[in-house]
């Protein structure tokens, strides 16, 4: 992808203009970060604190007993948003959702495991085991190029 910045006195507004031949999902998330009017910040809350958590810090996001938490290094910090709604939030070219439980950041991903049958083992750098589900698997084999 080719960036071209212009500055120009007589701009008052900033715009942006995209030129392709065919519309692609790359060129599709692209336009929607840059409508995003708000900054997608997650909180995360243990006992009585709340922290504003950097998304590359996130080893995975998971629902249990009806919460949604999100593992980082510090621990565990609970979420309130609905999974669906934080996979909205997340960097889609970090994060990818494993199970319909599960989101787990690729950056964080030591290797994984195809030997079990019909799933695949992701085994991430804190040493957590993830399975991926029977529906998620062929979306991670595409992500993964195999």
């Amino acid at each position: 992808m080719k960036i071209e910045v212009k500055l120009d006195a007589a701009c008052t507004e900033p715009r942006i203009e995209i030129h392709t031949d065919r519309m692609t999902d790359e060129v599709n998330d692209l336009v929607q970060k840059l409508s995003e009017s708000t900054p997608q910040i997650l909180v995360g809350f243990r006992q009585e604190e709340a922290k504003i958590l950097d998304q590359s810090e996130v080893v995975r996001a998971y629902a249990s007993g009806g919460k949604v938490l999100a593992e980082t290094a510090e621990g565990e910090y609970v979420l309130r948003l609905r999974l669906y709604e934080l996979e909205e939030r997340l960097d889609r070219n970090r994060f990818v959702r494993i199970s319909n439980a599960e989101i787990i950041n690729l950056s964080q991903v030591k290797g994984f495991d195809l030997s079990f049958a019909g799933t695949i083992c992701v085994n991430l750098k804190n040493g957590t085991a993830a399975f991926v589900s029977r529906r998620y698997v062929a979306k991670i084999k595409q992500v993964l190029g195999i």
